[in-house]
C-alpha cells in the first residue's frame, strides 16, 4: 500500500489443494437448534468454536471432540454477531431485540457479564476483533462504526458512514478496513483520526456490503455484498483480482464468504443456501455443494486446519473425505 501504511507481517499456513477440497463432505451434523445460526467465530490458538443463534442461544464447542460445551441463553437481549477476544471462553455479542442495541463482553465460564458497550442507536451489523490487541470494531445501520477498547465501557473513536457498514481488522491488529458504497475504506489504527490512508474501489458494485475479509497473511482482501458478489482484492494495492457471483440474498440475511488458511481459496455462501469454492490464483469455481436452503448459511474455515463449518439451521463440519484422495490411498 502506498505511504503511511504500518508495516505488517507474514504468516504461513498449510497448504490445500483443489483435490482435498472436492473431497469435503460433511463429517459431524448438531441439529439441535430451533433458529437459524446468525454468527460464528472460531478462537485463534484454542479448539473453540462459537455460534449464536435465532433460538437465542449462544453455545460453545470443542472442536477437537466434536462436542457442545457449553449452551448459554440470551432470552432478555437476543443474539446477532459473536465474536471471541483473546480469551478462549470470553466473547463479545451484539443484541437482537430492537429496543437495546449494547455489545455485551460475556464470560461463558461462569455466564456473567463483564462489560457493556453502549452507543449505537440502530443494529450492529458487524463485529471485528483484534487476536492481538484489545480495541475492536462494530458497525451499524445507524450510519457509525464505533472503536472500542474491551478494557473501557465507553467508545474510544467514532467514524461516520454512509450507508451500511462491514468492518475487519488485519491479523496484526495495525490496519483496519470499512467497507460502504462500493468501496472500502484503509485505515491506520493509531492514526484512524487522519481519515483512510488508501480507498479501494471494488469495481461499480454500489449493493450493501456485507462482510468484509482480510486473508490470514494480509495480502488479500474479500468483500461479500447483497447483490451476491464476492471481490478479491490486493489489500496493498487495491488490486481487484477476481469477482465471483452467486445468488442474491435478502436484505436480512448475510452473505458469507472465508479465505482458506493459506489465502489460495475462498469459500462463500449463496442466496439459494448452495456453498461454493474458488481458486485465487485462477479464479475459477473449483467445487460446490448444493442444498435445498433457502438462505445462505454462514461459513468460517478453522484456522490451520482442514475443516470449515457452515452454520444455517443446523451447524455442519466439513472434513476431505481422504478415501477420495489418491495420495491418501493406502496409508495407515
Amino acid at each position: 500500500m502506498a505511504g503511511g501504511q504500518p508495516e505488517r507481517e507474514d504468516k504461513v499456513s498449510l497448504e490445500i489443494t483443489e483435490e482435498i477440497l472436492q473431497s469435503m463432505e460433511v463429517g459431524m451434523t448438531f441439529r439441535d437448534y430451533s433458529g437459524r445460526i446468525s454468527s460464528m467465530d472460531f478462537h485463534k490458538t484454542s479448539n473453540y468454536l462459537v455460534t449464536a443463534s435465532d433460538d437465542e442461544s449462544i453455545r460453545l464447542y470443542d472442536v477437537a471432540n466434536a462436542t457442545c460445551l457449553k449452551t448459554i441463553n440470551s432470552k432478555k437481549y437476543g443474539v446477532d454477531l459473536v465474536s471471541f477476544t483473546s480469551h478462549p471462553t470470553t466473547v463479545i455479542y451484539s443484541s437482537k431485540n430492537g429496543w437495546d442495541e449494547s455489545l455485551r463482553l460475556l464470560s461463558l465460564h461462569d455466564n456473567k457479564y463483564l462489560r457493556y458497550f453502549k452507543g449505537h442507536r440502530d443494529r450492529v451489523v458487524s463485529l471485528s476483533l483484534s487476536s492481538r490487541k484489545e480495541y475492536f470494531l462494530s458497525g451499524s445501520l445507524d450510519r457509525s462504526v464505533l472503536l472500542w477498547d474491551q478494557r473501557a465501557d465507553k467508545c474510544q473513536g467514532l467514524l461516520r458512514v454512509q450507508g451500511r457498514p462491514a468492518t475487519a481488522i488485519d491479523e496484526q491488529g495495525l490496519v483496519f478496513a470499512i467497507a460502504f458504497g462500493g468501496y472500502i475504506r484503509m485505515f491506520d489504527a493509531r492514526n484512524y483520526e487522519k481519515g483512510p490512508f488508501e480507498i479501494f474501489s471494488v469495481g461499480g458494485d454500489l449493493s450493501d456490503a456485507n462482510i468484509v475479509k482480510f486473508s490470514n497473511d494480509g495480502r488479500l482482501m474479500l468483500l461479500t455484498t447483497t447483490d451476491g458478489h464476492i471481490h478479491v482484492l490486493d489489500s496493498f494495492r487495491g488490486t481487484l483480482l477476481s469477482t465471483y457471483n452467486v445468488q442474491p440474498v435478502s436484505s436480512s440475511s448475510t452473505l458469507e464468504a472465508s479465505f482458506s488458511p493459506e489465502g489460495m481459496f475462498v469459500i462463500s455462501g449463496s442466496g439459494d443456501g448452495s456453498v461454493y469454492a474458488w481458486s485465487v490464483r485462477s479464479g475459477k469455481e473449483v467445487a460446490s455443494w448444493m442444498s435445498t436452503d433457502t438462505e445462505p448459511p454462514m461459513i468460517k474455515w478453522a484456522p490451520g486446519s482442514l475443516m470449515f463449518v457452515t452454520g444455517s439451521s443446523e451447524l455442519s463440519f466439513w472434513i476431505p473425505d481422504l478415501s477420495k484422495l489418491g495420495a491418501y490411498v493406502g496409508r495407515k
